[in-house]
């Protein structure tokens, strides 16, 4: 059983969801926010302590795990006070707001020894899990290319809150907070990248970071991909498409458990489709979301890791976000992997606002 701590009752509200469905691996003890009275409506009728007392949660000796919930300018801070403390620690998106930051809190894990979970939870689900199968069977055989759609609405309501929208609190705008999901996703089927270029705007709402975006980007493994970026649709849609030698994946239209959603797999010889359709019958059933996030994490923490979200996940959504943003600014194409002499290693926020702004 591991005893945790939620920060934040923003997002923690769908953390404790997950939670609640897997009594028999987790124990939450404490929803900790400044806004108490928000935190105890998430809690509800429960024994879960509320409270907006960080360090007094830190401190607790029974509490085995903090799940990091808040505003992603906070995320670094709070990832290393908690390593510090002798905690592991979730971390919502994006794990940090630089590679220095990541760096940082990688050292700090391993200070303490304690590991260190960035929150994908789109990666869990039963098509996904269909898809990495038919790839382990040698079906689909080599990638060739694939296409993201990340296509929400988000308007003057979801940017009432603040720090959203800002360089200061968000760090960032679709690139970070809403594709995100969707490119880490496609590193796990491809691979990481080694090579972006990248088209940023700001068309959709008056804030100073982007919300539209165009990227082209090639694997390591040699695969092509666009991923194609607006808050500005007509409703929140995530579309994906992956295309190999032997078969094209195609998932659904769910904007937020497009792992679980209808997926379908097409032989592009036909006389193969029969072959697909018999190695789907021998894909078990996976959790969805944050449910097979947070199954995966007990089973790291319980010595059976390897379906669980790493630090080295992070650092690459990480590295993948800084390229796009150098990328864009630039105005050509960012190689991967960055190091620490990479220009903007320490931070890539703009030396002044909006998402065209120069180094």
């Amino acid at each position: 059983m591991i005893v945790v701590a939620i920060v934040g009752a923003g997002i923690g509200r769908s953390h404790l969801a997950g939670y609640r469905r897997l009594p028999d691996m987790f124990s939450v003890r404490a929803l900790c926010d400044l806004d108490t009275e928000r935190a105890k409506k998430v809690v509800g009728l429960t024994k879960i302590t509320v409270t907006d007392d960080l360090e007094a949660v830190l401190a607790d000796p029974d509490i085995d795990l903090i799940d990091i919930c808040l505003p992603p300018h906070l995320h670094a801070d709070v990832s290393i006070r908690a390593l510090g403390a002798g905690k592991h620690v979730i971390c919502e998106k994006p794990l940090a707001c630089s590679l220095a930051e990541v760096d940082q809190i990688e050292k700090a894990a391993a200070a303490a020894e304690k590991s260190v979970f960035p929150v994908f939870q789109y990666r869990y689900g039963p098509g996904l899990a269909r898809l990495r199968h038919l790839i382990a069977s040698g079906i689909a055989g080599k990638p060739l290319v694939a296409s993201l759609e990340t296509h929400w609405n988000r308007g003057g309501d979801y940017y009432a809150i603040p720090w959203r929208g800002t360089w200061a609190g968000e760090k960032g705008g679709a690139i970070l907070s809403h594709a995100i999901h969707a490119h880490d996703l496609l590193c796990q089927i491809f691979g990481p990248v080694e090579r972006v270029e990248a088209m940023l705007a700001t068309r959709v709402n008056p804030i100073e970071t982007e919300d539209c975006a165009a990227i082209a980007l090639r694997h390591a493994c040699g695969a092509l991909a666009t991923s194609s970026i607006t808050l500005g649709a007509a409703a929140d849609t995530s579309r994906l498409r992956f295309v190999f030698e032997g078969l094209t994946a195609e998932s659904g239209r769910s904007a937020y458990e497009p792992a679980a959603d209808i997926w379908t797999f097409t032989a592009r010889a036909p006389i193969r489709q029969a072959a697909i359709d018999a190695a789907l019958t021998a894909t078990p059933d996976t959790a969805v979301g944050f449910q097979g996030y947070l199954d995966a994490v007990h089973a790291a923490l319980s010595g059976n890791p390897g379906r669980e979200v790493t630090l080295a996940d992070g650092r690459h959504s990480i590295a993948l976000a800084t390229a796009i943003y150098d990328s864009a600014r630039q105005e050509r194409a960012v190689s991967l992997p960055l190091h620490a002499d990479h220009p903007l290693y320490a931070s890539w926020l703009p030396d002044r606002t909006g998402p065209g702004a120069s180094r």
